[in-house]
């Protein structure tokens, strides 16, 4: 598939998106603010932080505010993560009454040990009964779609992606992201995007398949699409602190000359914009904490930014963060 051959996205159980480009659920990064930022680049379809079942259920305060949305944001996907069907899809339901997400999607993919030491996430792999028991009560419980993210497999002896997706979909899952890692490999190496066109190769057409892992560019976001025929591309950390690579991908999708990668002055502009809106959604202090993180992925990759990143994480001030960014755009 290339840039010339389509004109929208994929319809995931009647949500139609209008191109190709997902922005990856990421914890401590994929945040109001940074989906916003995504937004406004062209992703055409965002995804929440992974908030945990019980977590949800129990009206955990910092739970509830990583799934609240602004209408600008849709169509956005509530991502949940859990191990019992009954509490997965009593939180599915709560979810859809008191935040009205346009999808509900199943973590199946994270790697994380406190994650797998509970059997979620990406441990599910191992035990596709379960897997699909989930997906079935979710779907039962809820009006708007449901759909999954997972990944090759539990280990290199365990790759049963497709065998994992064609259950789930079975059970009333109505699309599927594949991450081309097995567990083991968390985000490390080189992504298998064979298992991604063989679990296309597996799946009716209705149901749409996304790529992910090693979409670093348009470049390699056309060639995952062109190699396995998948529906549509999730890029996670290729957008950190690169919100650009989404219009930048939209570009090559349509056919259209692909802008250049952004300036230093472009970053430093777009940092400090994210540091507003962070002020505006948590207050100055978590504002500034949290952008000790995001800022350094803004500048990563210019000459001295080693040196700017360790005076970043020292900040304790907007105004410090932004006069350090300031200081190496100028002496840059």
């Amino acid at each position: 598939m290339t840039g010339a051959m389509a004109t929208v996205g994929p319809s995931i159980g009647g949500v139609r998106l209008n191109n190709p480009l997902i922005l990856a659920p990421m914890a401590g990064v994929t945040d109001q603010a940074f989906r916003v930022l995504c937004k406004e680049q062209g992703a055409a379809l965002l995804v929440t932080e992974m908030i945990s079942d019980r977590a949800f259920l129990y009206e955990n305060a910092h739970t509830s505010t990583i799934v609240a949305f602004t209408p600008a944001e849709r169509p956005i996907a509530a991502q949940l993560a859990g191990v019992e069907p009954e509490t997965m899809a009593a939180a599915a339901a709560k979810l859809e009454r008191e935040v009205a997400p346009d999808i509900i999607d199943i973590n199946m993919g994270c790697p994380a040990p406190k994650i797998v030491k509970n059997h979620e996430g990406c441990s599910l792999m191992r035990d596709v009964p379960l897997a699909a028991a989930i997906v079935r009560a979710i779907a039962s419980a809820v009006s708007v779609p449901v759909t999954v993210k997972t990944r090759k497999g539990w280990s290199e002896d365990q790759v049963n992606a497709v065998e994992l997706a064609q259950a789930v979909v079975e059970a009333g899952a109505a699309g599927i992201t594949v991450h081309g890692r097995v567990r083991g490999q968390y985000y490390s190496g080189v992504a298998d995007w064979n298992i991604i066109r063989k679990v296309r190769e597996a799946l009716p057409s209705s149901v749409p398949v996304i790529g992910n892992g090693d979409v670093r560019d348009p470049e390699s976001a056309l060639r995952l699409m062109s190699e396995t025929g998948c529906d549509a591309v999730m890029i996670g950390r290729a957008a950190m602190g690169n919100p650009w690579i989404f219009s930048r991908c939209l570009a090559a999708w349509r056919g259209e000359p692909v802008p250049p990668e952004a300036t230093l002055a472009e970053r430093v502009a777009m940092a400090g914009r994210h540091l507003d809106l962070l002020i505006a959604l948590k207050g100055e202090r978590t504002a500034v904490l949290e952008m000790r993180r995001h800022a350094p992925w803004y500048i990563h990759g210019f000459r001295g930014a080693a040196h700017v990143r360790a005076l970043l994480v020292l900040a304790t001030s907007p105004a410090e963060l932004k006069a350090t960014l300031s200081d190496f755009l100028h002496r840059s």
